[in-house]
């Protein structure tokens, strides 16, 4: 039993860091203020959102194995270059504003469990995700963020800690509940917080590396032998990484419907906030583990972010990019990440109100992700870029329906408002 355990945790890799990074600090506040204000009404999201978001990331992880090439390269290869830059820019931008507050939380986050300087906190966690990257061999690197995802266990044991209502919970597993404007607003955050461009050119990318590493893998174009092998992999990768993202959001919804909507405490700003109101009502383990939680995630989402922004605007401008290179060796690409980082540390030092400004990259990722969702969806089904390995036909239907809800979710985020 345990060697089938190493076993599996050894095929994990992309699928299962991109579900633990979809639940980082920003996320977590998301999950927080609905589980605060809606209690269990708002559960059936994260059911419905299963296998929307794995049918888009199993399609990004696809374009990468299948072309040795990110998604942003593909995409350029279709779309009109212009387009896919100002693409690009914008997913720069609501990237760049999402580690800010990420960064921000994890501060709070710490100042609050041991007393120090939030600004401090925020800017040591910076310098040091940015040196992690930039001068730590790849293969440690990503087997460290791999690890890293085993934070997430925090908010499964918050679930054991409260009195939780199973038959209200389950309830809201399956009977949707909307109910008004404001819900509808959650809505949209909680699924332009599970469904994130970043995550489409994190995942691609990363395929894109381990073709890149092993000498004896090829992209499946060059290599159809190695097919069989690699799709069992990504399936099985992406399906557990999806599934635990899920069931994480699940639990940090619940939990927090147990305890703060049932004591009436229905207004939670941020994740930090969460993680304080939870201690008079859940206990002090409660409270700790919901602020290591915080600090892992976002240790784990933080250079994803960056790294993804990277890896966009790197492939579109055609640079070397590359987590194995070295700083000197691909200027550009880390030169991305880097500014990235350090913009997020100004923006937790500026006036700038980091909800609203969450709120605002939130509308732009809710908005670039349907362009870049579609033309991911072209480029999988595509015989000139994926030769004989196009997507199949239920993995066609599920992110064309991912897809058309993420259309009506960013439509309706602008008409509420």
């Amino acid at each position: 039993m345990r060697l089938r355990s190493v076993a599996l945790f050894e095929q994990l890799g992309p699928g299962l860091v991109t579900g633990a990074a979809d639940d980082d600090p920003s996320g977590i506040a998301t999950y927080s203020q609905a589980g605060a204000q809606f209690g269990f009404g708002l559960l059936w999201t994260m059911i419905l959102t299963y296998p929307l978001m794995t049918a888009v990331q199993l399609a990004s992880a696809h374009i990468g194995r299948v072309t040795g090439c990110g998604l942003a390269k593909n995409m350029g290869d279709l779309l009109w270059r212009p387009l896919v830059t100002g693409l690009v820019v914008l997913l720069f931008v609501a990237n760049t504003i999402n580690i800010g507050a990420d960064l921000a939380a994890m501060g709070s986050a710490a100042e609050l469990a041991t007393g120090g300087s939030a600004h401090l906190f925020t800017v040591a966690f910076a310098i040091a995700s940015l040196l992690l990257q930039m001068f730590l061999p790849y293969r440690r690197y990503a087997g460290m963020l791999k690890w890293l995802t085993l934070t997430l266990l925090a908010y499964v044991a918050l679930v054991f800690i409260v009195r939780v209502d199973w038959a209200a919970a389950l309830r809201g597993m399956v009977v949707p509940e909307i109910a008004g404007e404001t819900a509808v607003v959650t809505i949209v955050a909680v699924f332009g917080t599970t469904i994130s461009p970043y995550l489409f050119f994190w995942q691609s990318a990363q395929e894109m590396e381990q073709v890149a590493l092993d000498p004896k893998a090829r992209p499946l174009t060059k290599a159809p032998s190695q097919a069989r092998a690699a799709f069992s992999r990504m399936r099985l990768d992406t399906f557990f990484g999806m599934a635990v993202s899920n069931l994480v959001a699940l639990a940090i919804m619940i939990g927090t419907a147990a305890t703060l909507h049932a004591a009436g405490k229905v207004s939670i700003d941020t994740a930090a906030d969460a993680a304080k109101a939870l201690e008079p009502l859940a206990g002090k383990f409660a409270f700790v583990l919901f602020s290591l939680g915080i600090i892992g995630t976002g240790l784990l989402a933080v250079p994803v972010l960056a790294e993804s922004a990277a890896y966009a605007i790197g492939e579109t401008r055609g640079w070397k990019c590359g987590l194995d290179e070295r700083p000197w060796e691909a200027v550009g690409f880390y030169s991305v990440i880097a500014l990235a980082t350090l913009l997020g540390i100004a923006i937790d030092w500026s006036p700038l109100d980091p909800i609203k400004a969450l709120f605002w990259s939130a509308v732009v990722n809710g908005v670039v992700a349907v362009p870049i969702m579609v033309a991911m969806m072209v480029v999988v089904s595509r015989h000139s870029a994926m030769g004989k390995f196009t997507a199949s036909r239920s993995l066609r239907f599920f992110g064309w329906t991912a897809t058309a809800v993420m259309a009506s979710a960013a439509a309706a985020m602008i008409f509420v408002q």
